[in-house]
C-alpha cells in the first residue's frame, strides 16, 4: 500500500534565543515578524505603524536605525509603545555605522530587544572586524541577541572573490551560483563564530541568509541548516508586490518549513501604493496556519464558485464572515481562548456544500442556481437548522457568534 506523508518533517533542533518576551527557536512555535517602512526619526509615524503591525499579530517588529536622529528616537518610540500597552519587542536594523550609533546612543541600545547587522556592510577590510566587534560587545553588555543577516545583494566581496579564485583552480568547479551560496554560508557561520569568541553566547545568535529567488533560498537554507544549530530567520528578500510576492514567499518558505527548517519568518512584500503594511503579517500567519504549524484566526473555507453559483450571495457572506472574524479577533483572543482553532465553511451549492459544511465546526450550504432556496446549517457535523428568506446571511452570522460564545465562552 502507498505510504503517505501526513505532516512536516521533525523540526530542526536549534538553540533557543529569547528576544524580549519572545522565544525564537528550540521548541517554540515559529515566530512572525515584520518591519516598518516609516522614517524612524518620525516618532509619531513609527509608533503608529509598529502598533498596527503588533495588533495584526507581528511578534517582533524591526525598525531602521540609520542615523543619529533615528537612534535618538528609539527610546521615545519604546516609551510611547509601553504607554499604549504594546510590548512587542523592537529590533534595530543597522548597516554601515551601527557600531557608532549604538555607542553614541546608549538609550537606543537599551530600548532595542535585538540588533540586526549585516557582515557584508559592517565595515571594510581591517575596520570590518573592529566595527563588528564593537556591535557584538555592546550587545553582550546589554544582554541583547544579534541577528547576523547575510544578503546576497550586499555580500562580503573579498570573501566571494577568494572563493571564486579557489573554485577556478578546483578540478571539479562549482557553478558561480553555488560559490555564492557557499560564500553566504561561510559569511554567516564565520561571523557567528567570531561573535562567540567575543563573548556572545549561542543563545544570543540568530542567522539569516536572504536571497530573492525561490530555488536559491531553498538551496542556501537547506545547506545552512545542515551545518549549524543556530536559530534561523527565514525570508525571501525583495519578494515583490501582490500575488507574485505572496506566491514566491509561500513557495520558498513553505518548502523549508515542511523540512523542519525555520524558527522565525518575515514575508517581505512590497506594499501597493497606499497599501496596508500589515498585509505581510497576515500572509505570514496564513502561511503558518494553512500548513498546520500555528493557529492565529478561525479559518473560513469557501468554494471558488462555478456555473452552479451564479448568485454572489455566498461570496458576499464568505467575505462578511472573514471580515467579521478579523475585526473581532483582538477582543475574541481575550474573551474566547482557543477560538483561533475555529473552522467555518461557506459553500455555494449542493455538490460539495453539505459535505464540506459537516467537516467544519459550523458551516452553511447556500442554494446554487435553480436549487431549492434553502440553506442547511451544520454544527459540529450535524444538521442544526435550515435558513430561508432574504436574511440568510445575517442569520448565519448570528449563528456563528452564538456558536463562538457557547463553545469558547467558558474558557476564560
Amino acid at each position: 500500500m502507498t505510504s503517505f506523508i501526513s505532516g512536516p518533517a521533525a523540526r530542526r533542533r536549534s538553540v533557543p534565543v529569547t528576544v524580549g518576551k519572545v522565544v525564537v527557536g528550540g521548541t517554540a512555535p515559529v515566530v512572525v515578524q515584520s518591519m516598518t517602512n516609516t522614517d524612524t526619526a518620525d516618532v509619531d509615524a513609527t509608533v503608529a505603524q509598529v502598533a498596527a503591525l503588533a495588533r495584526a499579530g507581528s511578534e517582533l517588529v524591526r525598525i531602521t536605525v540609520d542615523r543619529d536622529e533615528s537612534a535618538a528616537a528609539v527610546p521615545a518610540i519604546r516609551d510611547r509603545l509601553d504607554r499604549l500597552n504594546i510590548d512587542v519587542p523592537l529590533v534595530g536594523d543597522f548597516h554601515y555605522i551601527g557600531h557608532r550609533l549604538l555607542a553614541d546612543h546608549p538609550g537606543c541600545a537599551e530600548a532595542l530587544a535585538k540588533y540586526r547587522i549585516n557582515p557584508g556592510n559592517v565595515g571594510v577590510r581591517a575596520k570590518r572586524d573592529s566595527h563588528f566587534s564593537e556591535i557584538v560587545e555592546i550587545a553582550a553588555r546589554h544582554d541583547r541577541p544579534v541577528r547576523i543577516g547575510v544578503n546576497w545583494g550586499s555580500l562580503d566581496q573579498e570573501l566571494l572573490t577568494a572563493l571564486m579564485d579557489d573554485n577556478a583552480n578546483n578540478g571539479a568547479p562549482l557553478t558561480a551560483r553555488e560559490v555564492t551560496y557557499e560564500a553566504m554560508i561561510r559569511s554567516a557561520l564565520g561571523s557567528a563564530a567570531r561573535a562567540e569568541e567575543l563573548g556572545l553566547g549561542r543563545d544570543k545568535i540568530i542567522l539569516s541568509a536572504k536571497v530573492s529567488q525561490v530555488q536559491d533560498l531553498i538551496a542556501v537554507y537547506s545547506a545552512l541548516a545542515e551545518r549549524c544549530d543556530y536559530a534561523l530567520h527565514l525570508g525571501l528578500t525583495e519578494a515583490g508586490m501582490g500575488s507574485k510576492g505572496i506566491v514566491a514567499s509561500a513557495a520558498a518558505m513553505g518548502h523549508l518549513l515542511q523540512k523542519g527548517i525555520g524558527d522565525t519568518i518575515r514575508v517581505s512584500l512590497t506594499p501597493e501604493p497606499g497599501g496596508d503594511r500589515t498585509r505581510e503579517v497576515t500572509v505570514a500567519q496564513e502561511l503558518l496556519q494553512v500548513m498546520g504549524f500555528r493557529s492565529f484566526v478561525p479559518i473560513v473555507a469557501a468554494c471558488p464558485g462555478c456555473g452552479r453559483t451564479t448568485s454572489t450571495v455566498f461570496q458576499e457572506l464568505a467575505k462578511a464572515i472573514q471580515d467579521q472574524i478579523r475585526e473581532a479577533m483582538p477582543a475574541w483572543r481575550q474573551r474566547y481562548p482557543g477560538v483561533e482553532a475555529l473552522n467555518v465553511a461557506v459553500m455555494g451549492c449542493i455538490v460539495n456544500g453539505p459535505g464540506e459544511s459537516k467537516h467544519a465546526d459550523i458551516g452553511i450550504s447556500l442554494p446554487g442556481t435553480n436549487e431549492n432556496p434553502a440553506a442547511p446549517v451544520f454544527i459540529d457535523g450535524v444538521k442544526a437548522t435550515t435558513l430561508r428568506g432574504p436574511t440568510i446571511a445575517a442569520d448565519f452570522q448570528q449563528l456563528v457568534l452564538e456558536y463562538v460564545d457557547r463553545r469558547f465562552g467558558g474558557k476564560g
